[in-house]
């Protein structure tokens, strides 16, 4: 019981540094998965597909706009 009394704060700071720092990475997978979705469905290749690879690439899109833009 201690222990998760100990580690409870300390995995919710770390998530919150987390999120904050990698800001540009989560709103990228998110705009990607929308917009991948919507190409995937409008062609015909299945929304669930695009969706996937548009989080993908949203993401990575996102963590090299966070990389380029702290410097």
């Amino acid at each position: 019981m201690a222990t998760k009394r100990i580690l409870a704060p300390i995995v919710g700071v770390t998530l919150l540094a987390l999120v904050t720092a990698a800001c540009g990475t989560l709103t990228g997978a998110a705009v990607g998965a929308g917009a991948g979705a919507a190409i995937g469905a409008g062609t015909g290749a299945g929304a669930g597909k695009g969706a996937l690879i548009g989080t993908g690439v949203g993401a990575a899109a996102g963590t090299i706009y966070d990389a380029t833009k702290k410097r």
